[in-house]
């Protein structure tokens, strides 16, 4: 008898001229080729998280399902369970696990990639998303299965995360400017200085995410009605949007091409794709030579955003869409988060306090 999961597209693919696999996204590859190394060819759960992986319209979506999905798959595996036979008992056990588990990291002096749980556990974030991952992987089953599915997972705790809270640290407008000084002056290689100051310059001034910028390429730039501009993928939502370039981030990027006119916008020194990893670690030892805050490239929207907010002339609707929020309230919580210290009563009662210390040792 043939059960709703062997009616998925894992069986589907074999009735095809052409493997549906070729369409798939790269996050939905990758989770295929990971899977299918676990399981086998004869497993239906290879093709089924990499379709499921490949339904999500966006593709930080689709890296951000990928990788919650492996925390859920490699605790289900780890108790001897097969992910889509998971009950309820276990979906909420891998929450407690999620909680109390140390993270991976990398051996100190140890071989090339090997890892050990040695880390924090995971933050209400990493948690809330391998949770959202899982549930939704088990959603789709219901969708693409004949007799349905039930979520293990719908009845599963979700850590409460507070939108007023990051924990990426802020810049001010005088930290920016000094990172990317940094950036421009103090790199010994003059490729790799002009390529860290137009990056930095694009993020800031274009309000940008940097998984978009990255997977930008040269054919798209371009001119639009007196104006330089990138065309780019929405990762949120789908669909394009023209970003205007101010000049001292267009200076910099042509300075940084010097003529080449194909390829990834921002690449390595072999014409490859530039990564995540490789800016976060450019971000870092930037601001370690700056005498600031250690983070990575994901506070600069943050940042431009609350920059642009408070100037004199500042119109929120404009910065609303400058910055691709669909709400005004997502927005607005830029402003909130930094009137939280701005705003701060502890500052007056410290200084009232520090007055009255002074005044008594006299």
């Amino acid at each position: 008898m043939t059960t709703a999961l062997e009616r998925t597209p894992r069986s589907a693919l074999a009735t095809l001229h052409r493997d549906l696999r070729d369409q798939w996204p790269e996050h939905a590859r990758k989770l295929y080729d990971h899977l299918f190394g676990l399981y086998g060819e004869d497993d239906v759960l290879p093709a089924l998280a990499a379709s499921w992986v490949a339904h999500q319209r966006s593709a930080n979506t689709q890296r951000a399902y990928a990788r919650g999905f492996k925390m859920f798959e490699e605790f289900a595996r780890e108790h001897g369970v097969h992910p889509v036979a998971v009950k309820f008992v276990l979906a909420d056990t891998f929450r407690l696990y999620l909680q109390n588990t140390a993270t991976w990291v990398r051996v100190k002096g140890g071989r090339r990639g090997e890892m050990v749980r040695a880390g924090k556990p995971y933050s209400e974030a990493s948690r809330a998303n391998a949770l959202s991952s899982a549930s939704s992987f088990f959603s789709y089953l219901d969708k693409v299965s004949d007799d349905g599915v039930k979520n293990p997972f719908a009845a599963v705790q979700r850590p409460v995360l507070d939108p007023d809270y990051s924990p990426t640290p802020g810049y001010t407008e005088q930290e920016w400017a000094k990172l990317l000084v940094t950036a421009r002056d103090h790199h010994r290689v003059a490729a790799y200085r002009k390529r860290a100051y137009a990056l930095l310059l694009m993020l800031y001034t274009c309000c940008l995410r940097i998984d978009s910028l990255l997977n930008a390429r040269f054919e798209d730039l371009g001119y639009d009605k007196g104006h330089r501009v990138l065309l780019l993928e929405k990762m949120k939502g789908g669909g394009r949007k023209k970003k205007p370039i101010p000049p001292v981030a267009w200076d910099a990027l042509q300075d940084y091409l010097d003529g080449r006119t194909d390829g990834w916008l921002f690449c390595t020194a072999s014409g490859g794709q530039l990564d995540e990893p490789a800016v976060w670690r450019l971000c870092a030892s930037l601001a370690k030579r700056a005498g600031l805050p250690v983070r990575g490239p994901h506070g600069t929207k943050g940042d431009a955003v609350t920059h642009a907010l408070a100037k004199k002339d500042a119109r929120p609707d404009k910065v609303q869409r400058w910055a691709d929020h669909k709400d005004s309230r997502t927005t607005q919580r830029y402003n909130r988060r930094k009137e939280l210290l701005d705003d701060s009563p502890g500052y007056g009662l410290g200084a009232d306090l520090a007055g009255a210390l002074e005044h008594g040792r006299d």
